[in-house]
């Protein structure tokens, strides 16, 4: 049998076995690539990084479980409005947080738990919500001036 004789009765099934081959090869190589974005995107969704869904709202990450993508994502789309949505429909991290500190981790890093009663008393530490009342407080009208007119 020459090599003309075996090609042309088995080149065809050759080449679909390579084929075949290179298409397993091609598929995996994409799908490790894929898991290597989305180990990338699960890193940078932190509480408080900008988000873009997939509906196309723009928001900002609450809470994200990294390790339960089952579990549904908290994000924030306007000042204290929070909606949740798959974990997966978070299309891609917007700008990302780095060494965002949340407020248990200051607290955990401070000397003593008195250190923070102390900061906290004294006024150097405040909460977003302390700074929200003030700005409200702030924004009230004086007593007799509600009903007054600007003038013209």
């Amino acid at each position: 049998m020459s090599i003309q004789d075996f090609f042309a009765n088995y080149g065809l099934i050759i080449l679909l076995v390579l084929l075949l081959i290179f298409m397993f090869w091609s598929s995996r190589r994409r799908m490790q690539k894929q898991k290597a974005e989305q180990e990338a995107k699960a890193r940078q969704t932190v509480p408080g990084a900008e988000v873009l869904m997939q509906g196309g709202l723009y928001g900002t990450v609450i809470s994200y479980d990294v390790d339960n993508l089952d579990q549904p994502a908290i994000v924030e789309i306007a000042p204290g409005v929070e909606i949740k949505v798959h974990s997966q429909a978070i299309l891609r991290v917007v700008s990302p947080t780095e060494g965002f500190v949340s407020e248990d981790e200051f607290i955990e890093s401070e000397e003593s738990h008195e250190e923070y009663i102390a900061g906290v008393a004294s006024g150097e530490i405040t909460s977003i919500s302390d700074d929200h009342a003030r700005a409200a407080a702030d924004e009230k009208p004086e007593p007799g001036t509600e009903n007054k007119k600007p003038e013209a």
